[in-house]
Order: structure tokens, then C-alpha cells, then sequence
């Protein structure tokens, strides 16, 4: 047996060895939790990509898979039944006048009560700017264990929580477990996981939960609402196609033919850390693990070399075409379709052939 083979292994009994049984007050946590981020009544997406995940989880565990909405009086109905159709078999909700936004100090508060009074395994959350804040707070409260920015979620033999996520700056991928702790905390970036089949008509169980904020003993208050549709800012993530470049481009003026590109397409357009740093593109549209994680349906890297910082948020592409230079980058050994060639070259071609097919498209009769 090869030194590789071995590893996992030891790895794994290393870890046995370091887990004791679970305190008595802890044998009781049982099920899988998903807290759908829940903003002036739309969800946010990543909400349901986690409960996809929660329900691999939770039939793993022969558990339930539950779903927290938390909202304002009479807002929660439309999450609650979308909740159901993605997965759910139960819902527990909090209707309060002090949900309407999000504020740290009540749904830390709401959160905790729910976790120790219907004790789940797992809780898991989007790490997205809300999601981000409310896990860790919420982690500190309860005592336990928190990953963040997982890549892949599973259950082990035993039962225990593994996630994945890169670290020493992106350049390996670990897996953690908090052991002999519940629950067991995780979130997860946006597009990381496919979207789950909706299942119109699904329904299932619904735990309404009361709760006491007066609002005076809140500090925070909301002045202002600002939605992000009213900025500039670029949807990476849930852009069908995205068209990206590195240091490949050479300098800022080529770079621009990744741009011309993408808009020719109706796409979007983004690039690698090192871009950002050089001022050639905004942080919103950096890509890879430090930036956004994308699903588009096609995604064009030219001049990227492929590590693994850029691969963690680029890998779940339905279609990746890659156009480097270097016959050996990294890039190749995940992308669908490789292109060894000057990218400032073969950027202006794909732009003028997409060019002349869209608009033969375009001018050809619709059918009867």
C-alpha cells in the first residue's frame, strides 16, 4: 500500500482518538437545520442550494431536514411553502415586528432559543454578508464549533459533520469536524451547491415558535432600506455566462477584449485576484475563493492559470472553456474544453464569430 493510500487512514484514526462520547446534555441534538435568510419577503437563493445539501445530510442521518424562517407578522407564508417544495419536512417559524430587517442582536437571540429548545446536529447557513454575521455570533453564544466558506459538506461513518473548505490561502482543501460539540455549525458560499428540484405541492410539518423583543431593548434600529438591485454592483454568481481574465491579458488595455466578450454574449464579466490588485477590475468581480463563487452555464478563463484558489469558485461551470498559452496550466485539468493559444488573439475571434452567428439568429424568421 502506497504512502496516499495510507493517509486517509491515519487521518481518521487520529481523529477517532481525539472524539469522546458526547456529553449527556448533547445526546439528545438530533436532526439537520437550514436558516433561510429571509430579506423583505424574498429568500435568498443560497438559502435553497443549502437545503438541497441539508437533505443529502439528513437522509444520510435518517433524520428530518428542517427549515427556519424568521420574519415579520404574516410575512413568512411564500418561505415556508417554498421551504417545503425544496426539501423541508419541517418548518419552524418566528413571526415578530422586530424581524422585518435583519439586526444581529434579535436574531442571535431568536436562533439560540430555537437551538436549545429543539436541539438540531447540524445548523447550517449561506455565508453570505447576513449569513456570515449571524453564524458567527450565534456559534460564540451557543459554545460551539463553526467552518466557514465550506466547499462540501458530508457525514462521516460515525455520524459527525464533515466540512471541506480550502485554507493556507486557498492553496489545500481541509476537512473539519467539531467533535464532541452541538450543534454542528457550517456555512456555505453561494453557487457552491446545484439548486434543488422544486417539488410544487410538498408539504410537511410547521413549528410556530413565540418570541419576546421589545423593540426599546434593541440598540440597533433601521434607518434605511438600500436593495441591491438599486446598485452597480456585478451578479456574478448567478450569471448564466461569464467570460474572466488573468495576468494572461498582459496589461489592462487587452483585458478590455474579455469585457467586449462577455457583452456580446449578454454576459458577465470578471477576473483573478491579481487583477484587482492591479487595479484593472473592482473587488464585486473578482472570482475564485477569496471572491465570488460562480454556476454559470458557460465559463470562458482566458489567460488563467488555474489554481486552486480560482478552481474552488469556478469548478461547478456546466461548461468550461479555458485559453492559455501554456499547454501545462492547471486550468486544463478541469476545464471542458482547453484552448492553447494568445488569449489577446483568440478573444477578438470568439467575439466576431458569436457576433455574426447571434445576429444570423437574430434575423432569421421565428417559426410558425
Amino acid at each position: 500500500m502506497n504512502d496516499k493510500a495510507k493517509a486517509p487512514a491515519a487521518a481518521g484514526k487520529s481523529r477517532a482518538n481525539q472524539k469522546k462520547e458526547l456529553p449527556d446534555h448533547l445526546k439528545s441534538y438530533k436532526h439537520v437545520w437550514v436558516m433561510l435568510e429571509l430579506e423583505r419577503g424574498v429568500v435568498h437563493p443560497v438559502s435553497w442550494e443549502l437545503l438541497g445539501e441539508g437533505r443529502k445530510l439528513a437522509d444520510q442521518l435518517k433524520v428530518d431536514l428542517g427549515a427556519v424562517v424568521l420574519g415579520p407578522p404574516e410575512g413568512t407564508a411564500a418561505a415556508v411553502t417554498d421551504a417545503f417544495a425544496y426539501g423541508a419536512d419541517v418548518c419552524y417559524v418566528v413571526e415578530n415586528p422586530s424581524l422585518v430587517d435583519y439586526r444581529n442582536e434579535p436574531y442571535t437571540a431568536v436562533m439560540t432559543e430555537l437551538v436549545l429548545k429543539y436541539q438540531p446536529e447540524i445548523l447550517l447557513l449561506g455565508a453570505t454578508n447576513l449569513g456570515r454575521d449571524l453564524a458567527g455570533s450565534v456559534a460564540t453564544t451557543l459554545l460551539t464549533g463553526l467552518t466557514a466558506d465550506c466547499t462540501e459538506l458530508a457525514v462521516d461513518a460515525d455520524g459527525s459533520l464533515a466540512a471541506t473548505r480550502p485554507t493556507f490561502g486557498g492553496s489545500l482543501l481541509c476537512t473539519i469536524y467539531t467533535l464532541n460539540y452541538r450543534p454542528q455549525m457550517a456555512t456555505m458560499r453561494p453557487r457552491v451547491a446545484p439548486m434543488p428540484i422544486y417539488q410544487s405541492g410538498r408539504t410537511g410539518r410547521i413549528v410556530r415558535h413565540d418570541v419576546s423583543l421589545p423593540e426599546e431593548d434593541i440598540i440597533t434600529k433601521v434607518l434605511a432600506f438600500l436593495p441591491d438591485g438599486s446598485t452597480d454592483k456585478a451578479n456574478l454568481p448567478y450569471a448564466d455566462i461569464v467570460v474572466s481574465g488573468g495576468l494572461g491579458m498582459q496589461n489592462a488595455e487587452n483585458y478590455q477584449l474579455v469585457r467586449k466578450l462577455a457583452e456580446t454574449l449578454g454576459g458577465e464579466w470578471g477576473g483573478s485576484r491579481p487583477l484587482v490588485q492591479k487595479g484593472w477590475i473592482t473587488s464585486d468581480r473578482q472570482i475564485g475563493q477569496t471572491g465570488k463563487t460562480i454556476r454559470p452555464r458557460l465559463y470562458i478563463a482566458a489567460g488563467i492559470s488555474g489554481a486552486i484558489q480560482h478552481r474552488v469558485g469556478v469548478e461547478g461551470a456546466d461548461l468550461i472553456v479555458a485559453i492559455n498559452t501554456d499547454k501545462n496550466a492547471p486550468i486544463f485539468d478541469f476545464a471542458h474544453v482547453g484552448i492553447v493559444a494568445d488569449a489577446a488573439v483568440a478573444l477578438p475571434a470568439l467575439t466576431e464569430a458569436f457576433r455574426k452567428r447571434l445576429s444570423a439568429a437574430a434575423a432569421r424568421p421565428a417559426a410558425e
